[in-house]
């Protein structure tokens, strides 16, 4: 059985990702914070939902920030077979958004620790779970338009997402001669949860041509991504960054 975990899956990109990989016949480890977790859980298993669900949704509470967390996760990733993928998608932006000059070291480690040291040492967990397996496998990042973009409200999010990138071509250095790519999407504005906040912001921004589509992208849109990269199509493509954010990137004159 091929076994993929998905972290932060009950968010609005981790719940579509492990929907598209269990339709893909995936058995997926989600992890997220949320302690009850039935009505959402119920969904992603296809509760109410006409697609054909191949794989099993398996749900553990953890942190990822937390050792224990993360070694709960990979051994119950084991116990279900064989660790094909990596897709780390949790993350977390500051509890309360603020200028450059008055960001808290307290705001920076809680940020840093969840998205960038907690994804780090996964990786590093998964990929040794992988070598020993020895068929290779796919690691997939989600970073954020941010790791290049400045937003000086949430510079901590900003560094914590250009430390993933960085933790990408890292590691797909280090795996490459063991079968295991590692590759990044970076999403662009997407209505998820943690963008909801400033729905109003960005609507007018897109509206004013931020994003040459004209439209937010859906987590459905990352979630194809990530099975793209799961799935053999780019087996030849390793530390690479996938822009995926209706054109917003574009610089223009």
């Amino acid at each position: 059985m091929r076994v993929a975990i998905v972290t932060g899956a009950l968010g609005g990109i981790g719940k579509a990702t492990v929907r598209m990989l269990l339709e893909k016949g995936f058995s997926v480890i989600g992890m997220d914070v949320l302690e009850d977790c039935a009505a959402v859980c119920g969904d992603i298993s296809g509760t109410g939902n006409n697609t054909e669900i191949k794989g099993e949704f398996t749900y553990v509470k953890g942190d990822l920030s937390d050792k224990n967390s993360r070694e709960k996760l990979i051994d119950l990733a084991l116990q279900k077979g064989e660790l094909t993928a990596l897709i780390n998608v949790a993350g977390v932006a500051p509890k309360v958004r603020a200028d450059l000059l008055e960001m808290t070291e307290e705001s920076y480690d809680f940020v840093m620790g969840v998205n960038t040291k907690g994804t780090l040492f996964l990786t590093q967990a998964a990929a040794k779970a992988m070598i020993r397996q020895g068929k290779g496998g796919y690691i997939v990042n989600i970073s954020s338009c941010s790791a290049y973009t400045s937003s000086v409200n949430r510079g901590e999010y900003c560094i914590s997402k250009a430390g993933v990138s960085m933790i990408t071509k890292l590691f797909a250095d280090r795996l490459a001669g063991e079968g295991i790519v590692v590759n990044e999407i970076c999403p662009g504005i997407i209505a998820t949860g943690m963008t909801a906040g400033v729905k109003d912001k960005y609507d007018r921004l897109i509206a004013g041509g931020l994003v040459p589509l004209g439209r937010w992208g859906q987590p459905e849109d990352i979630a194809r991504a990530v099975i793209a990269l799961c799935d053999g199509t780019f087996g030849y493509t390793t530390g690479a960054s996938f822009i995926v954010d209706g054109g917003m990137h574009i610089r223009k004159l």
